[in-house]
């Protein structure tokens, strides 16, 4: 009864989990997605009609594009005439101020210059006088005349009968006297009595204008109802794609406009979900394991959420091309971290829930699945950077010919076709090349280890290995061997055979503090022949826990640490074991002093390690190498690590173990071979 409730628990936490999971990617994905409500088809100019026949069902006009109305607009504006209100008050108030100011002459002049400058003044107020600023505005918008109010009277003047405060001042020395004194009248400053007099009348002026702008007919012909505009198939020209613009404008218009974006919305949310379950269904069915391993799931929900987000951005503000983004990427992650099955359905079900935001859907579908299949069967292990390089070029290519197939579908003219998509193809390719140094990232973020760190750890001439093959020789050696079968073993039976030798090279660091303990890297002396067999064991058993100290303080990834705690599982120093329990035959043995700390293999990779570490070592202290004994010793270690049930937490099947064993038999064959005499030369 409690085993029944634990695993009804477990399966209702399961399923809350992954419900919440698919919530919160759903919310994120479509609340970034653009909500255009007035967009009801998609199309272009120069595109095929991707639809049935558009049959208008009632009449509506024929909007005329911006592009049109704005050149009527500026049409109209050029005989536009702003009005200036004549202000009197100007004139009287600044000649007052400067006969005031000069009463008792100009410094320097005769008296009369005050009476000639105060005329001079009186003659440019009376033509009028703008601001500098709105004169040079007016002329700058090609207005050739204004209109005058003065009084309840306007008159159409022309621009150059006007001067503004600048060409006022430079006027006024246009005068052959005032001229001649320049210099003098200059410290006067005469510029402050010349001030505006035409005042702008801004609320006339927009008026007039305003009335100007609305007299331009916003639509140019009738569509009637019935009237049938478009077939599919059918290229969208200029006129066409005025109709169906005109007519989602229409329906804009016409529609209340929060229903319409409550009706994307329910959409949006209803296909997003739809995707992102049918996804987790997948993981579910095909591949649980995963939802053990949090930051795997967190990775694929993250990639399937980020490329939407970003295209729906895109679109919403209409920078660049989608095609230019790299979605090839996001398959190229999963590939190398994961399998090759979720790649291509995460890569999908992302394509699909960006369709939501794109304008073709089916180009784009075609394109990126085609581009994700290429990523896909291009990178099957990424153990090399030009790798990565021939996959950016292949996708590109890939993307050219596949765009280029459907445009021939389509329009055979090729004259006609779209050639800037292929420098977005292009882009498209360059930016697949960051997928190496982003993986750096990915495989920090969520704890991934790639194929090319599993190499460039391999290297046995830098770090750990380096120093180990200085310190303990022959441990290295062993670890060398252990590596090349374990690798052969996990080739035959379908493992990870890069993982494992990776781990097999470091799973007996730990001998480097006390290498002259270990049998191969004696020479003769064994320093546990004066030692008790407790301290033995110690000693021995400490070559695993100090590895995981060398790991930690060299960083070494989680998954190769796990090759050090497992090699040994829970097993017994059985030599030290059996010794001791031999010289005290009336003791009660505690088999815990013997005993590894482990864990046990809990995956393929460690269980191969375990059987051919186990293999290797034995393999030494044979007294003969012949077929017989080598079989014997195999099936002895490998039934003794199943009978101590090693292997019960690990994946590791009986045709695994059994393969495992014809693979060390005839690779320890073929390292212990017996080697002929050569005869010696009679004298």
């Amino acid at each position: 009864m409690y085993r029944f409730d634990n695993s009804n628990s477990r399966f209702w936490r399961n399923l809350l989990s992954r419900m919440a999971l698919i919530i919160v990617t759903v919310t994120v994905i479509v609340w970034s997605l653009p909500r255009n409500e007035s967009q009801r088809f998609k199309y272009d100019i120069g595109k095929p009609w991707m639809y049935g026949s558009f049959i208008a069902k009632f009449d509506f006009p024929i909007y005329k594009t911006d592009e049109t109305i704005k050149e009527q607009e500026d049409s109209l504006l050029e005989t536009y005439q702003p009005y200036y209100n004549y202000d009197k008050t100007v004139e009287t108030k600044q000649i007052e101020k400067f006969t005031s100011d000069f009463h008792n002459g100009i410094p320097g002049l005769p008296h009369d210059y005050v009476s000639i400058i105060a005329q001079r003044l009186h003659l440019l107020y009376q033509a009028g006088i703008m601001d500098t600023p709105e004169y040079n505005e007016i002329y700058r918008d090609s207005s050739t005349q204004v209109r005058i109010v003065i009084g309840n009277n306007a008159q159409s003047l022309p621009l150059g009968d006007f001067y503004s405060t600048l060409s006022a001042y430079e006027q006024l020395f246009q005068d052959g006297r005032i001229a001649e004194q320049r210099p003098i009248l200059q410290r006067c400053n005469l510029n402050n009595y010349i001030e505006p007099n035409l005042i702008y009348d801004k609320e006339r002026s927009e008026t007039e204008k305003n009335d100007l702008l609305s007299s331009i007919p916003p639509a140019s012909g009738m569509v009637m109802s019935g009237q049938k505009v478009i077939d599919r198939g059918d290229i969208v020209d200029e006129y066409t794609y005025r109709v169906l613009n005109s007519f989602e404008r229409e329906i804009k218009r016409r529609s209340a406009t929060q229903n319409e974006i409550t009706s994307t919305l329910i959409g949006q949310i209803i296909f997003v979900t739809l995707m992102v379950a049918l996804f987790t269904m997948y993981l579910a069915l095909f591949r649980r394991d995963y939802f053990n391993k949090p930051r795997s799931i967190a990775m694929l929900y993250s990639l399937i959420t980020l490329f939407p987000v970003i295209v729906s951005m895109m679109v919403r503000h209409n920078f660049l091309s989608v095609y230019i983004l790299p979605f090839a990427m996001a398959p190229i992650f999963v590939r190398v971290f994961m399998d090759s099955r979720t790649a291509f359905v995460s890569h999908v079900t992302m394509i699909l829930i960006c369709t939501t935001a794109v304008r073709y859907q089916y180009e784009f579908i075609i394109i990126q699945i085609v581009a994700g299949l290429i990523a896909i069967y291009s990178l099957r292990e990424l153990t090399r950077r030009a790798q990565v390089f021939k996959t950016g070029i292949l996708v590109g290519l890939g993307s050219t010919l596949v765009y280029f197939a459907l445009q021939m579908i389509q329009d055979n003219d090729f004259t006609l076709m779209d050639h800037d998509m292929y420098y977005h193809f292009a882009v498209n390719g360059v930016l697949l090349l960051l997928s190496y140094p982003l993986m750096y990232i990915i495989e920090k973020m969520f704890g991934f280890v790639s194929s090319v760190t599993l190499f460039e750890l391999s290297n046995t001439n830098r770090g750990v290995l380096r120093n180990l093959s200085e310190v303990a020789p022959g441990t290295f050696q062993h670890s060398i061997t252990v590596g090349n079968l374990a690798a052969e073993i996990a080739n035959k039976i379908g493992a990870n055979a890069l993982l494992v030798r990776t781990g097999a090279l470091y799973h007996d660091i730990g001998k480097m503090t006390d290498p002259v303990f270990f049998t191969e890297n004696q020479a003769g002396v064994n320093p546990h022949d004066n030692m008790p067999y407790k301290e033995s064991a110690r000693i021995i058993i400490s070559h695993v826990t100090e590895g995981v100290k060398i790991a930690e303080r060299e960083n070494l990834p989680t998954i190769i640490r796990d090759f050090i705690v497992t090699h040994h599982g829970t097993g017994l120093t059985k030599y030290f074991y059996i010794k001791y329990k031999n010289e005290h035959p009336g003791e009660e043995v505690d088999a815990d002093s013997f005993r590894y700390p482990g864990p046990n293999p809990f995956t393929r990779e460690q269980a191969i390690l375990m059987i051919a570490d186990g293999v290797e070592a034995a393999s030494r202290s044979l007294s003969e190498y012949t077929e017989e004994s080598i079989s014997n010793l195999v099936n002895k270690i490998i039934d003794g690590d199943v009978a101590d049930g090693f292997f019960k937490e690990c994946p590791i099947t009986f045709r695994d173990i059994a393969l495992a064993k014809l693979v060390l038999i005839e690779r320890l064959k073929a390292i212990y071979h017996t080697r002929i005499s050569y005869p010696e030369a009679k004298k």
